[in-house]
């Protein structure tokens, strides 16, 4: 009885598939010879392949392809593709060449390769009768393709996570080492990552994705999903040179500063790159240091972001420059306090800071202070009097809208940098 593999009538027979005569088997039977050509194919006519070492294809490659030779001969003899047990050795090799670096493509193609001209070995002597058997044949050879492509596939990406995960805790565990002032090169050679001479200490803001606070999304995943394509992208955007120390709300960036000009850095460009990945607005406050100087940098860097939440500006990557008058108004002193009580007398007027605040926000515009406050001009101008009268401020001339900006935000400081981000 011929058997086919469309017909699926009955069970496979015992005895081993015959093509021109001969087991289907035999073509691969000397492994070694067969074996020893087809890497040669592969290394002079296989694009992909001419890239590897020599010594990868003397060794690992040609030890694989006897392996899988050996497989195919098998799976003709038995009639059915090789079990998950018989797979161990590709499985291997799929991990091993995944942290060598070997492009998952190449992979594939090489196998592809094999087996195409395996099957062209077996069906070589085939004959007019023999269609019953090349149809089983062909049928075993594409199930033994998708076997194998499935096992290298997920052993490759399975390690490649695992890579993953350890460059991530190499990082995180170089960056708080950095953080605490615990920098050394020793550590590096640990971590198996250099250390730089100087870093962009960098603070970041992430706000709540839209889904975080859809009652019908799990705002935990939601959240999670958000940090793990931010993270992508800083793979991504600094080839992996980032040490990050990120929650779902935020954290601190260290990116490291070199001789080459190509590297790149934290500008608002890249930070618009990470919040188009992240599907946020991204605030972030930055300031360069030198290896010995991270941990100051870094609290320096969290301080000035909170200024700029304290300040209600807008996302966007901030500066020392950007942000001089309210730092030096953070450092304290007499001036200083004086400063932040001039308003006092407004304590009890809540629609006079209102209009202050609206008036300075228009560039001094009365007509839109009013249509923003929803007054009319006229009470717009009554309240900046009655606001000259209770602080002395006089929002008429330059000179009072500077000390009133000054004032409002020496106030704002004084109320709001206590509280928790």
């Amino acid at each position: 009885m011929t058997f086919s593999a469309l017909d699926l009538s009955g069970g496979a027979p015992d005895t081993a598939l015959e093509i021109g005569g001969q087991p289907a088997s035999t073509p691969l039977a000397n492994t070694d010879d067969v074996a020893a050509r087809m890497v040669g194919y592969f290394a002079t006519c296989l694009a992909p392949c001419r890239t590897l070492p020599g010594e990868q294809l003397r060794g690992d490659v040609t030890k694989l392809t006897r392996s899988c030779l050996a497989l195919a001969a098998q799976m003709f003899d038995r009639r059915a593709v090789p079990d998950d047990t018989q797979l161990d050795e590709v499985r291997e090799a799929a991990t091993q060449w995944s942290r060598e670096g070997v492009p998952l493509s190449t992979i594939l193609r090489a196998y592809h390769e094999g087996l195409r001209i395996a099957f062209g070995l077996v069906t070589g002597h085939a004959g007019s009768t023999d269609v019953d058997e090349l149809l089983v044949a062909a049928d075993l050879m594409m199930e033994l393709v998708e076997v194998i492509t499935a096992t290298v596939a997920d052993s490759y990406v399975e390690e490649q996570h695992l890579v993953a995960k350890e460059h991530q805790t190499a990082a995180q565990t170089l960056a708080s080492a950095l953080l605490s002032g615990r920098g050394s090169s020793a550590l590096a050679r640990q971590a198996g990552m250099p250390i730089a001479e100087s870093y962009q200490v960098v603070a970041l803001a992430i706000p709540e994705h839209p889904d975080e606070r859809d009652p019908k999304v799990d705002g935990n995943v939601a959240a999670r999903r958000k940090l793990r394509r931010l993270q992508s992208e800083l793979a991504t955007v600094f080839a992996t040179r980032a040490l990050a120390l990120l929650s779902t709300k935020g954290g601190t960036l260290l990116i490291p500063l070199g001789a080459d000009p190509a590297a790149t850095a934290m500008t608002q460009a890249t930070l618009d790159l990470l919040a188009k990945a992240a599907e946020v607005p991204l605030t972030a406050t930055m300031v360069p240091s030198g290896i010995d100087e991270v941990p100051d940098a870094a609290d320096q860097a969290h301080e000035l972001l909170n200024l700029v939440r304290v300040g209600d500006r807008a996302p966007g990557l901030y500066q020392m420059t950007d942000l001089a008058v309210e730092y030096q108004l953070t450092r304290g002193g007499p001036a200083t306090r004086r400063i932040a009580t001039i308003l006092d007398p407004l304590e009890a007027h809540a629609e006079l800071f209102e209009t202050m605040r609206a008036y300075l926000g228009t560039d001094m515009n009365r007509r839109l202070t009013a249509r923003q406050l929803f007054v009319h001009p006229n009470t717009v101008d009554y309240r900046l009097r009655r606001i000259s009268q209770l602080t002395a401020i006089d929002l008429t001339t330059s000179a009072g809208i500077s000390q009133a900006a000054i004032a409002l935000l020496a106030h704002d400081l004084n109320r709001n940098a206590a509280r928790p981000l």
